[in-house]
Formats: structure tokens, C-alpha cells, sequence
């Protein structure tokens, strides 16, 4: 079953957030990343909850491939160059 990294960004250096794109996408893709979404434009309908920011969606083929991206030690030095040039909410969801 696919699973999906879903991240609300609100960037705070464009671009050194930038190069982090650029370091990034190869790594997820190599873990069986596909970016399905990635700071559309936003059309928010409801915020109960939260005010999304910048959203971006890539879809995994399962949990496991997700999870390694998020803590394989090639990520490691790219996740702080975002924690240094923006606020996120992250988190891995199952698809159905």
C-alpha cells in the first residue's frame, strides 16, 4: 500500500531552500519517492485545525520506503538545511 510524506513548509531563506529542493528530490527518489505535490497553489476551504503554508505530497510505495528516507544518513545533512531555512509539519501517512 502506498504511503505518502505530506509537509506544510513556510519558508524563511528562498534560496537556500532552493538548493535544499534541488538535494532532496534525488535522494526521496531513490527510496521510490514520486513528488505528486509540490507548492501548488492552494485553495484552503476549512482551518479548524491549521492554516496550511506551502504543501508538498510525495507518494512511497509503502511506510518502510518512506520512513527510510526520512532517517537514512544521506537525508540527514539536506533535513538541516531545511530545519535551517524553514518551519515544517511532517508526517507519513498510508494511502488506501
Amino acid at each position: 500500500m502506498s504511503a505518502y510524506i505530506i509537509v506544510d513548509t513556510k519558508i524563511s531563506n528562498e534560496i537556500e531552500y532552493e538548493e535544499y529542493k534541488k538535494l532532496a528530490k534525488p535522494i526521496a527518489e531513490k527510496y521510490g519517492g514520486i513528488y505528486r505535490v509540490r507548492g501548488g497553489t492552494l485553495d484552503i476551504r476549512e482551518t479548524d485545525l491549521w492554516t496550511p503554508t506551502r504543501m508538498v505530497v510525495i507518494e512511497f510505495p509503502d511506510m518502510e520506503h518512506a520512513q527510510s528516507f526520512l532517517d537514512s544518513e544521506e537525508y540527514a545533512p539536506v533535513k538541516q538545511r531545511r530545519h535551517k531555512n524553514a518551519k515544517c509539519t511532517l508526517f507519513i501517512v498510508d494511502g488506501s
